[in-house]
């Protein structure tokens, strides 16, 4: 299945979640944020959200400096 992930099309397997495709980036699940077709969504209802052919996703991470 294709999905347009931070604009670029990427190719994930049928029925991954937003958790799952988190867990599958290795990305800390506290330090990134999820826009699902352009609506942010929170971390409760990413197990519950399961990714489509051509959905959009932007996936931003929180980064600390000085």
């Amino acid at each position: 299945m294709i999905v347009h992930l931070n604009g670029k099309p990427a190719e994930l397997p049928a029925g991954l979640t937003i958790a799952g495709l988190v867990e599958k980036k290795g990305l800390n699940p506290d330090t990134v944020i999820i826009e699902y077709n352009y609506q942010l969504v929170g971390k409760e209802a990413w197990p519950g959200i399961t990714l489509k052919e051509n959905d959009r996703l932007e996936v931003l991470r929180f980064v600390g400096g000085g």
